[in-house]
């Protein structure tokens, strides 16, 4: 059976479309101690204690969670969230002028990121791109976050989906993986060169390079 066209182009957000890593700023309190920074990030700040705030637990409750299992780490660990937004040092223009491109065609635009409901209005109010999505899921106001299958299936309902229609585009190999098991076309973000091939190859009108 012939596979139907795109029509709707799901984005991640997060190191698809806007930098993030935690180490942007952490480099800057455990300057020159390169292990120390790894150690925190491993054993108190982890991505699945951050994963816990994008999945909807307010920052205050995390951070203290977070303090009472290292006092000693405490300036630190508020840095997290009293300076997140240092963790963002801007945009992936190359991907951006990839969005701006299907922006121009008869596409739904839509992005489905883990991200807490908290900070998601700092990038809100600073990448005047996000206001170009047709709309946009955010995983701390639904509290399901990917690869959960109920975060697709949301996004499937909510927007009223063909999933063999859409196609989901993310940094994350798990959650190219879900998207594909409800049915959507994925592509696995690997820089904006590749992602323009790949679209390309998928039929869609987008230049070889940027313009």
């Amino acid at each position: 059976m012939k596979t139907p066209p795109i029509d709707t182009v799901i984005f991640d957000l997060g190191n698809v479309l806007i930098q993030w890593d935690p180490r942007h700023l952490y480099r800057k309190i455990f300057v020159g101690d390169e292990a120390g920074m790894e150690a925190f990030l491993a054993e108190v700040c982890t991505a699945e204690w951050n994963d816990q705030q994008d999945r909807g637990r307010p920052w205050k409750q995390g951070i203290a969670e977070a303090i009472e299992r290292h006092p000693a780490q405490e300036a630190a660990i508020r840095a997290y969230f009293d300076r997140w937004p240092e963790m963002v040092p801007g945009a992936i223009d190359d991907a951006v002028a990839i969005l701006k491109e299907l922006r121009q065609q008869p596409l739904r635009l839509l992005a489905l990121t883990n991200w807490s409901a908290e900070t998601f209005p700092i990038a809100q109010a600073r990448f005047d791109f996000l206001a170009w999505f047709d709309g946009i899921v955010v995983s701390g106001h639904e509290r399901l976050a990917k690869p959960q299958a109920e975060i697709f299936e949301l996004v499937i309902a909510r927007f009223n989906l063909n999933p063999a229609s859409a196609v989901f585009i993310d940094d994350s190999l798990r959650n190219v993986e879900a998207a594909m098991r409800q049915g959507m076309q994925a592509i696995h973000f690997a820089g904006a060169e590749d992602l323009r091939a790949r679209l390309r190859a998928l039929g869609m009108e987008i230049s070889e390079r940027a313009q």
